[in-house]
């Protein structure tokens, strides 16, 4: 089968639609198919169009089902498409939605944002990570890492903000990568550096940079105001590593509703509380860990790809 990927992020970029896209063509090769990604629709002949994000790629979908009627279609229901642009520009993300023969959520609440009468079109694949080698922690600092582009929706700087107040006695350090949105996210990150000797902005690094930082962390935050399913917790929990995250649904979705290591979004206050108790009670820190490894299963690439392979049987019957 030929399968064409729509992902408004372009080649070479590490936002995470481009590397799902490219982790999708992997699988999808694997499983015998020819696989392209693109940004858009050039009308070339294919027998599966897979689009990630309802609205921004809105103008692919539209094109693809006017041309192709009878040919399926795949939507992939991003974060922004779920929780911002149903609402801020409902008319055209669903009619992407509408378009859709199948829908693609990451998480298991993502189905709440969608209407009820497309619901059925909805199949639910966790997005896998890789596991790194024995994860040794680096002793003279409990190191936390933050990993996601400094955007809005990130709220990237909510752990610093967390760590600045903390007691003297702390060892907490706090590493953040990731690229800057806006010149005025990467002018907040350098003036809180200079302020706040417990935070390090590393900027935008490779995967396998930010593999080895996973493998000498005690701890990573995701500390989103939303988030349509991140990869990010799929590669902590593989990884072995702790997760403490903003009480959201797409954190919520991936890690389940009785995962201890929740805080209220936003609450500077409830993330220093649960950042001391990481660090200083084992008890804690050890049940952020079964709960993590109760839920590693899910995020094996074996488990994705067989997924997908169900998903495209589906199509064919």
């Amino acid at each position: 089968m030929k399968i064409h990927i729509i992902t408004p992020a372009p080649p070479k970029s590490r936002a995470g639609n481009r590397t799902t896209a490219a982790r999708w063509a992997g699988l999808l090769r694997a499983l015998g198919h020819k696989v392209a990604i693109s940004v858009e629709y050039d009308g070339q002949v294919t027998d599966l169009m897979i689009a990630l994000h309802a609205w921004r790629s809105a103008a692919a979908i539209t094109q693809f089902k006017e041309q192709h009627p009878n040919l399926p279609l795949i939507v992939a229901i991003t974060g922004t498409d779920a929780y911002r642009f149903i609402h801020s520009h409902p008319e055209t993300t669903l009619n992407s939605i509408a378009c859709a023969d199948l829908l693609v959520g990451l998480h298991d609440l993502i189905g709440k944002t969608i209407p009820k009468e497309h619901r059925h079109k909805l199949r639910v694949i966790y997005q896998s990570a890789q596991p790194v080698k024995q994860r040794q922690p680096l002793k003279r600092s409990f190191r936390i890492c933050v990993a996601g582009h400094l955007r809005e929706e990130k709220d990237p700087l909510r752990p610093a903000y967390a760590a600045r107040s903390l007691p003297k006695t702390s060892r907490i350090k706090i590493d953040q990568y990731g690229k800057a949105h806006t010149a005025e996210w990467s002018e907040l990150a350098i003036d809180e550096m200079k302020i706040n000797p417990r935070y390090q902005w590393h900027g935008e690094v490779t995967h396998s940079v930010l593999r080895k930082k996973y493998s000498r962390s005690h701890l990573l935050i995701l500390p989103s105001r939303m988030e349509g399913g991140a990869n990010v917790i799929s590669e902590a929990v593989t990884a072995g590593l702790p997760v403490i995250a903003s009480s959201i649904a797409g954190s919520i979705g991936l890690l389940g509703s009785d995962y201890p290591g929740y805080y209220e979004v936003e609450n500077t206050e409830e993330l220093r509380e649960q950042l001391l108790l990481a660090e200083s009670n084992q008890e804690f820190y050890q049940s952020l860990q079964r709960a993590c490894d109760r839920r590693r299963h899910l995020f094996t690439p074996e488990k994705e790809k067989n997924s997908w392979q169900l998903l495209l049987q589906e199509l064919e019957e």
